[in-house]
């Protein structure tokens, strides 16, 4: 076992001794994404295991060190780890956890203190726990990721929000079942050798593979007909996880529907634009805006090159950044930008306009931020755009599955087929 190190706060550290030794448990949240993701931190030198166990044993262990009206999401997370780490046969002396900040004012930069609460109670407290942010919220000596790694992460998103779109637009119509299903699994290997072998500091590998990734799937043998669009919007981790929505996304797919989910490089932007909007607004170092909008340029300049390829071959085209923000001027504020602020009623105009009219707003109980641009959004948006089939959906620890999926049906009667 490494020496335990901690910081002038009390903060147990990840040392660099721990990086040679330690297993670090990823938690699970869009597996589209989180597979790449984790094997970016392989390549980095670290040992990393991204977490697949699942069922109502999460809840349970959740319940123990998380008040049930504290954070759903922060529930199941915390309960993935210790179910994982009590039942997996971890060496519980040399592991650790690693879980993203961003630095906001919800549970994405609150986790990790609940997440060491509950170790220490439950008699972890040798393992330390591992923050993944921008912001410089949190440093440990032991890991220090790489330019290439940041890169790399980059490109997990992109490629995640490709495969997942194209996953959504051929999957319900293939005619070979389960072909869609090996295709993702292919690419998924195809761009972890990538990662290894190809440049990751410039686009030129990335723009190759999607134009092949497209093509791919383009070719694959699928039916005429074409069925609804259902979008789904919401909390981060309630909107991406099956932990989370119960399985959302195969639920709606088994009533005969084309499943829409906004790209998560969106929240990812949104969090990035709301920096230099504070310079604007609250003062600040010019430096910052610049820097900002020279990311958001470039990640968007990536991204045309990819809506293009996806145009031509006959798929949705996503939305630029700059379109998303100008859909809800005069409905809500760029400022609301706690939770998913002001991007989560942004995706609900987005989807409307573009054909998926029909969406389930997937938010925990007591989430205020979804409540307000969700809830609080939906009756102008109805105004707005009559078409408009809207359905919250609470999830929480005592939430009946059989009465969320009864609600969703009643939205789903509404569809015009």
């Amino acid at each position: 076992m490494a020496e335990l190190q901690y910081n002038e706060d009390g903060r147990l550290l990840f040392t660099e001794e721990m990086r040679k030794e330690y297993t670090i448990l990823v938690p699970q949240m869009a597996p589209f994404h989180f597979d790449l993701l984790v094997e970016t931190l392989n390549q980095e030198g670290f040992k990393s295991e991204l977490l697949d166990n699942v069922g109502p044993n999460l809840v349970s262990e959740g319940l123990k060190y998380v008040h049930n009206d504290s954070c759903y999401p922060a529930l199941l997370v915390i309960g993935q780890v210790l179910d994982a780490i009590k039942n997996k046969g971890y060496d519980k002396d040399k592991i650790a956890v690693i879980i993203t900040q961003t630095g906001g004012g919800c549970r994405a930069s609150n986790y990790i203190h609940l997440l060491r609460a509950a170790l220490k109670k439950t008699g972890l407290a040798q393992v330390p726990v591992i923050s993944l942010n921008i912001s410089k919220l949190e440093a440990n000596p032991g890991f220090k990721p790489s330019i290439k790694f940041w890169f790399k992460a980059i490109w997990s998103v992109f490629y995640g929000d490709l495969m997942l779109q194209l996953y959504n637009e051929v999957m319900p119509y293939e005619i070979n079942k389960g072909e869609t299903d090996a295709l993702v699994a292919k690419w998924k290997q195809k761009i972890m050798h990538s990662y290894k072998h190809d440049s990751v500091l410039n686009s030129k590998a990335y723009k190759k593979n999607t134009k092949k990734m497209v093509s791919d799937f383009a070719n694959i043998a699928v039916t005429g007909n074409k069925l609804p669009k259902v979008g789904i919007v919401g909390e981060i981790y309630v909107k991406f996880s099956a932990i989370g929505n119960n399985n959302l996304e195969d639920f709606l797919r088994g009533e005969q529907v084309e499943v829409v989910v906004p790209p998560l490089m969106d929240f990812i932007l949104f969090k990035l634009d709301y920096r230099a909007l504070e310079v604007d607004w609250y003062g600040g170092k010019a430096i910052k805006k610049h820097a900002v909008h020279f990311m958001i340029s470039y990640i968007e300049k990536v991204r045309d090159y990819s809506r293009d390829i996806l145009a031509k071959a006959g798929f949705s085209r996503p939305i630029e950044f700059d379109k998303l923000k100008g859909l809800v001027k005069g409905i809500v504020s760029r400022g609301n930008r706690m939770g998913e602020g002001w991007l989560l009623t942004a995706e609900m105009i987005e989807l409307i306009k573009h054909d998926a009219p029909n969406i389930v707003c997937a938010q925990p109980f007591g989430c205020l931020p979804n409540h307000i641009s969700g809830k609080g959004s939906m009756k102008i948006i109805k105004e707005n755009y009559p078409q408009a089939n809207i359905v919250a959906i609470d999830y929480d620890p005592g939430a009946s599955a059989v009465n969320q999926r009864n609600r969703i049906k009643l939205m789903l009667s509404n569809i015009k087929r």
